[in-house]
């Protein structure tokens, strides 16, 4: 497969089967982050694996939120956590803060992001199933995720991923505006 048929063919992907993924293809995806560009060679990232009783405290955790935050919608509750309660392995992940250096603090971001990307390619690559999530379960603006996973003050969550073996699902192609109008010739 070439690096365009990857990036045609990636979808996010929600529904998985209850097959555990192999530690081996966790600590690929992750070396594969680690290749990612990042500024001044700062490798500004961490993964907080989570699988097994983690991933059950997880869905505590994103059930309180989710009833706080949607109360009145019970079946949108309901949608959102069976990604969790379906999903064999988690990783969240943080970019450094660097202090009282905003820019240096985004270009860490950046690298992540470009990371997650690049663990996203490596999953596909593994014929694993993978979604970031920033919203919703994601946790990613929610204190309490900080807390489950004991991160500390100079890191900011970025994404939370979630990786299993996806369900047979029909492939929908991608809607995409055309290049040209994206794009200023200068």
């Amino acid at each position: 497969m070439t690096v365009m048929e990857a990036l045609k063919n990636r979808r996010a992907i929600r529904n998985y089967t209850k097959q555990p993924v192999e530690k081996e293809k966790i600590e690929q995806i992750l070396q594969a982050a680690t290749y990612a560009p990042n500024d001044r060679m700062r490798e500004p990232w961490h993964f907080y694996v989570i699988q097994d009783d983690a991933m059950k405290r997880y869905e505590e955790m994103a059930n309180a939120y989710l009833q706080e935050r949607f109360p009145t919608k019970p079946n949108l509750v309901e949608s959102s956590l069976k990604v969790v309660q379906t999903t064999p392995v988690a990783i969240v992940v943080t970019a450094d803060i660097v202090e009282n250096d905003a820019d240096a603090t985004a270009d860490n971001v950046f690298a992540v992001c470009s990371a997650i990307m690049s663990m996203w390619l490596a999953a596909e690559e593994l014929g694993l199933g993978f979604v970031w999530r920033t919203r919703g379960v994601g946790l990613v603006h929610d204190p309490r995720m900080h807390a489950f996973i004991g991160a500390n003050e100079s890191q900011k969550v970025v994404g939370t991923i979630f990786i299993g073996y996806p369900e047979e699902q029909e492939l929908k192609d991608k809607k995409r505006s055309p290049i040209e109008e994206k794009t200023t010739w200068l």
